[in-house]
């Protein structure tokens, strides 16, 4: 339906902008600020009209604007505009921002250049309802980011960063058009929507599992996962406005790529492990790097690094919906964490902590972890008699248990002996709210994406040991963190957080293998990141 092309007015207009402003560099830089936000605003307003579209046409392909099955198409449907609408949002905040952040900047055209043209790219990725586009949007996202990246060329922190993203994205670029080519040659047609189709029939052979393989090494390289990581802790030479972009945005990218294949993912149980055991490694690992760092920017972006490996464990347990979910509450919240960073420091130290910290012992942390899952006990089976919640999947069931025990660790300090009544009681009520918050947001989207998105398969003997391995080792690290106050102190303790801090050393090795440290200067002309 023409109808259906509506999303590509958004990377039109974006698209638009930038080569306007790239061509008239003497228009004053306040008016080239303002154009840029009223495209980003205009981007969001054809992303409203096009889940109206969805709400009042349906889902669908918009016919090609091209030949041979090459060309521009955008698709309307739950996931496409979900993200449409987020990456138009967060874009024009991010906009926004920049226009004070850079206020002065003698290269503040060219950031509004690359800022759009970054977005644009995005944007496109997101709606594409053919396979070509969808690489060649991929491709393009990395090549305007890198000019973002380097806004600072003469910082070596930043070539570095840079640097070592470019070899990260070119192979998962390449593990990209590998699989494309797959695809096409298995199902005979580059629209993505009739390849999900015969994907979701169980057809596609060989050819499809070996895509699946290759979309997995493309999504695990794209969203930072270890060991290839390091590149997104290092970007911060980048003005703010980048951060944000990049860690709320772009590096979403990998989990996206399976969401939208997801019934192609599920062709191979095996990746879907690989998936598991990678994505929930890369989030244990961030994420206790995250609590050794000594600046709010660094604990941000390990932040991310432990989320992205969250996403990408949902992904391998064949949650797309969850992972879905995920993808937009974080990238609110990291945008949001990235462009208040500045008085983060400010804000704790204005908080007046009423009196001593009660430190929980390890009889308190017991009890609150075995409160916690009594509480997701009943709340999980209190909804499913009065609201209808039904049958869970296993796997959804375990995931909401592994996000139990971040209650547990808020319950703990509610129940530790110092602790005051009130507190305790506050901290049993957000755990009841946290619980009945959670289901009713996992229901809510799984609800939205029916039709859309496949429901996760029937666990089978892999499944069960996935689902196992992650409760026993989330379990194990949650009990770390909340009896930490118990241990922190010991020799051993603070020896293995200097090794933390640093990231266990990863990002040196990966430097040495990319000759990294010795690198004085890195062309920018022609290179992506």
């Amino acid at each position: 339906m023409l109808i259906h092309l509506l999303p590509l007015l958004a990377a039109a207009v974006l698209s638009g902008t930038a080569i306007f402003l790239h061509f008239n560099r003497t228009l004053p830089t306040r008016s080239a600020t303002r154009l840029s936000e009223a495209a980003a605003l205009a981007a969001l307003a054809v992303a409203s009209a096009s889940l109206a579209t969805l709400i009042t046409q349906g889902a669908g392909d918009s016919a090609l604007i091209g030949v041979l099955g090459v060309g521009l198409s955008a698709r309307i449907d739950v996931v496409s505009i979900t993200m449409l609408l987020l990456v138009t949002f967060i874009g024009w905040v991010v906009v926004r921002y920049a226009r004070t952040y850079l206020d002065g900047e003698a290269r503040q055209m060219d950031f509004t250049v690359w800022l759009l043209a970054t977005l644009a790219a995005v944007v496109l990725l997101v709606q594409s309802a053919n396979i070509i586009q969808f690489v060649g949007a991929w491709i393009a996202t990395s090549l305007a980011l890198h000019k973002l990246l380097l806004f600072y060329p003469s910082r070596i922190a930043a070539q570095r960063a840079a640097y070592k993203k470019f070899v990260t994205a070119r192979a998962s670029d390449l593990a990209l058009i590998a699989a494309t080519l797959l695809l096409i040659a298995a199902y005979g047609t580059t629209q993505i929507s009739e390849m999900l189709n015969a994907a979701a029939l169980g057809q596609g052979g060989g050819l499809a599992t070996g895509a699946a393989a290759l979309l997995a090494l493309a999504a695990l390289l794209k969203s930072a996962q270890f060991p290839t990581h390091g590149w997104l802790t290092e970007v911060m030479e980048a003005p703010t406005p980048v951060s944000a972009l990049l860690h709320a945005g772009v590096v979403n990218g990998g989990g996206f790529l399976l969401i939208r294949f997801a019934d192609v993912m599920l062709l191979s149980p095996l990746v879907l492990a690989v998936l598991v055991a990678l994505g929930g490694f890369t989030a244990l690992f961030g994420g206790v790097v995250m609590l050794t760092q000594p600046t709010v920017k660094a604990s941000l972006a390990w932040s991310t690094v432990s989320q992205m490996g969250f996403m990408i464990l949902q992904c391998g347990l064949a949650l797309f919906p969850l992972a879905l979910l995920h993808i937009v509450a974080h990238s609110l919240y990291k945008a949001h964490s990235f462009l208040s960073a500045g008085g983060a420091v400010e804000r704790i130290a204005a908080i007046r902590r009423p009196g001593p910290i009660a430190v929980p012992d390890l009889a308190a942390v017991t009890r609150a972890f075995g409160l916690a899952i009594a509480i997701y006990g009943v709340v999980y089976i209190c909804s499913g008699a009065l609201i209808g919640f039904g049958t869970k999947s296993p796997q959804a069931v375990a995931l909401g248990a592994i996000l139990i025990f971040g209650v547990a660790y808020l319950l703990a300090q509610g129940l530790a002996d110092a602790a005051p009544r009130n507190l305790t009681r506050r901290t049993a009520l957000m755990s009841v709210v946290a619980t009945i918050a959670y289901l009713a947001l996992q229901r809510g989207s799984e609800w939205l994406t029916a039709g859309t998105l496949p429901p996760a398969p029937v666990a089978g003997p892999l499944e069960w040991a996935l689902i196992l391995l992650s409760l026993f080792s989330f379990g194990a690290v949650a009990l770390a963190q909340s009896t930490l106050p118990l241990w922190s102190h010991h020799p051993a303790a603070q020896g293995l957080r200097i090794h933390l801090s640093n990231g266990l050393y990863i990002n040196a090795v990966e430097d040495r293998l990319l000759r990294g440290w010795s690198r004085k200067t890195i062309p920018t002309t022609g290179e992506s990141s």
